[in-house]
């Protein structure tokens, strides 16, 4: 699959737990490629795919990582040292007092990224407006350094309390560690907001996974400059869970950014997508091999800034995303009681569902190639052909080991149904939980398996209808390609506000804000206009949360109304507080080519196929058709599979589609 040399090949490459999705742009055209991942090393997956692009001129790399997250859920990150304020050094293994599951006795908390051993306090105190009432002394610094020293941390977090208002003694107490030679985080750096322990554990997980990213980013960097030509280079730059890329050094300097770095790509290439079919409200579903991400955007991709990533508290903006362990290698099993579970764990890529030939245990993948849903010559644009055979032996096998009385297509539709109805109760979180109504949404499906589910789940929901864009099972790689740089800015204030905005001095603070983002954009040597986007966290006196609204003379009056349609009710006459404003900076991306037609191998044979499929308990003749064949503006209608390089559409019974002028597959469900 190699192509002539580009003046610079910019590549957009997406590590998942089965695959790795690279797109590219060639002379106008958007070009795919899929590869096993490796997850033992990442890396190797990516130099095998720029092995088979044929990486030969100078190359930019913008890559969605899930490195962040894995080193997480594994607890495989650095040894970390915390130092805080003296008194508070337990603070960040308290927590907050609410818990997850309210009336389970047996309960257990995530554990806490710093031990006990490794938590250093230091008599200092700044007040909350910002006054310092004690800085550290030079014999208390000295002393905290041995002490630091000492115990051997391979990253140190600072989070003293109320740096954001006052940043001296966290200054201070980061200048004077300096000296052992490690990575440090600073809180007032990382997130300048109020919260205690919100602020502790984001600089602690920035701090915890700082080795670990910077070891991986600047190998990854190394490789992909050792596999160019001579005089040849390599620039490197990573996806943000706030959907935007940033430049290596700024992701390795804060890796706490890139935790929902994937599924943060997917929401920008649906929304990409979705918009040139003059479609700008949408419902997200991505399902890849081994989890389900979905999200809501209401005309616009918005942020949150509270956010829960491993079972810790995380402050950072990012996309709001819900994730289900669902996905194409999740694994079926029958629980003590007999009753058919499906998840969360996952065959991933090694050893895989069955009918990839080395996996023993049947999966979702493995339950739609037995309805006969996913012709198995067609997988990868036939490059990989799935193994019926082998699959129907060993499931058979399994129904009998486990003493089941189900067929093997009675237990396959089950399997289908049990894993709908997990990402269906995603949906509603995302949507009805919020205060918005699924019915005034179209239902975006990509990942490698998206599109075979998307229907059912769009019918049991009353979503109208389901748009499947190009490259579907690439997607997260094209809103990757087709991201902005992106930087975000924010500071706590804590202003009490009745009838009046104090609108001189938040332009103040937001001219401060902007003013940092423009240092940081020339210090990268970024070129170009940057846009700033004002928001505010506003909330009535008295409440624990906020609602972010967008900067403006009317932002009091917007507060109001989003309160009324979130929770059902306001009191326009109560006393507001502006608590922290934020600024989004951001640089369009160089992605002019990224509107080019998607561009794949061709499939062999575009003549009319059928097949035999289940649908409801049915066995129905079923149409298979290459998207490659389909004609803009043609209507066509179920039961049908749609076949493409990256993924395959499942079109149910009685259902009607086309492809538009975007090219998109929009099916009618209602």
């Amino acid at each position: 699959m190699k192509h002539a040399p580009i003046p610079r090949l910019r590549i957009a490459i997406d590590t998942g737990g089965t695959f790795t999705d690279c797109v590219w742009v060639e002379r106008g055209e958007t070009r795919l490629l899929k590869v096993f991942s490796t997850p033992s090393d990442p890396s190797l997956a990516i130099l095998n795919a720029l092995k088979q692009v044929g990486a030969y001129s100078d190359l930019t790399l913008l890559h969605g990582t899930t490195v962040g997250t894995n080193t997480l859920l594994q607890r495989k990150g650095a040894r970390v040292a915390l130092i805080t304020t003296r008194g508070f050094e337990d603070a960040i293994e308290i927590g907050r007092q609410n818990r997850a599951q309210l009336y389970n006795f047996d309960f257990a908390r995530e554990p806490c990224l710093v031990a006990p051993e490794l938590r250093f306090g230091i008599d200092e105190r700044t007040e909350s407006a910002g006054r310092i009432l004690q800085a550290p002394s030079s014999q208390d610094l000295e002393t905290l350094v041995a002490s630091v020293r000492e115990k051997q941390p391979e990253a140190i977090a600072i989070s003293l309390l109320f740096s954001f208002a006052n940043a001296a003694n966290e200054l201070a107490v980061a200048k004077a560690v300096e000296a052992i030679g490690v990575p440090v985080s600073i809180s007032h750096e990382i997130l300048p907001e109020f919260r205690e322990y919100e602020r502790s554990s984001t600089v602690v997980m920035n701090a915890y996974l700082q080795p670990v990213m910077q070891r991986y980013l600047r190998n990854l960097e190394r490789r992909a400059q050792e596999s160019l030509p001579q005089k040849k280079h390599a620039r490197v730059f990573v996806m943000q869970s706030s959907g935007g890329i940033a430049a290596l050094g700024a992701a390795a300097r804060e890796p706490v950014r890139t935790v929902l770095s994937g599924p943060a790509g997917g929401i920008v290439g649906a929304a990409t997508m979705a918009k040139r079919s003059g479609i700008d409200r949408i419902i997200t579903f991505d399902m890849g091999g081994t989890s389900t991400d979905v999200a809501l955007v209401d005309r616009e991709i918005r942020t949150s800034s509270t956010a829960e990533v491993a079972g810790l508290p995380v402050g950072v903006p990012m996309l709001d995303i819900h994730t289900v362990g669902a996905g194409g290698g999740s694994i079926a099993r029958f629980d003590a009681g007999g009753a058919l579970r499906v998840g969360p764990e996952s065959a991933g890529s090694d050893p895989g569902p069955i009918c990839y030939g080395r996996g023993q245990e049947p999966t979702v993948t493995d339950a739609n190639l037995l309805l006969g849903r996913l012709p198995a010559n067609k997988f990868l644009g036939g490059e990989f052909v799935l193994d019926v055979e082998r699959t129907q032996r060993i499931v058979k096998a399994w129904l009998k080991k486990n003493k089941s009385r189900l067929s093997v297509e009675q237990f396959a539709e089950g399997i289908v149904r049990v894993v709908n109805a997990n990402m269906e109760k995603a949906i509603r979180v995302v949507s009805i939980e919020r205060g918005h109504d699924p019915r005034e949404f179209a239902l975006v499906a990509f990942g490698g398996a998206g599109a075979m589910h998307a229907c059912e789940l769009a019918a049991a929901l009353r979503i109208p209808q389901v748009i499947v864009p190009q490259m579907p099972g690439a997607l997260s790689a094209f809103g990757i390609l087709a991201s902005d740089v992106v930087k975000d800015y924010s500071r706590t204030i804590l202003r009490r506000v009745s009838g009046k905005l104090p609108l001189r001095q938040l332009e103040t603070e937001f001219q401060t804000l902007e003013k940092r983002a423009n240092n940081d954009f020339s210090q990268e040597a970024w070129k170009g206009r940057i846009c700033f986007r004002r928001t505010a966290d506003l909330r009535y006196r008295g409440q624990g949360y906020e609602l972010n609204i967008p900067f403006s003379s009317g932002m009091l009056k917007a507060f109001h109304t989003e309160h009324k349609h979130r929770y059902g009710y306001c009191h326009p006459d109560r006393e507001v507080e502006i608590v922290t404003v934020r600024l989004r900076a951001s640089m369009p991306g160089q992605t002019t080519g990224a509107a080019g037609q998607a561009k794949a191998k061709p499939p062999a044979n575009l003549a009319k196929e059928t097949t035999q499929a289940w649908f409801g308990g049915k066995k129905l003749t079923t149409a298979i058709l290459s998207r490659e064949s389909l004609r803009p503006g043609k209507r066509y209608s179920g039961p049908a599979i749609v076949t493409e390089y990256s993924a395959t559409t499942v079109v149910p019974p009685r259902r009607g589609f086309v492809l538009d002028r975007a090219r998109n597959l929009v099916i009618r469900t209602v």
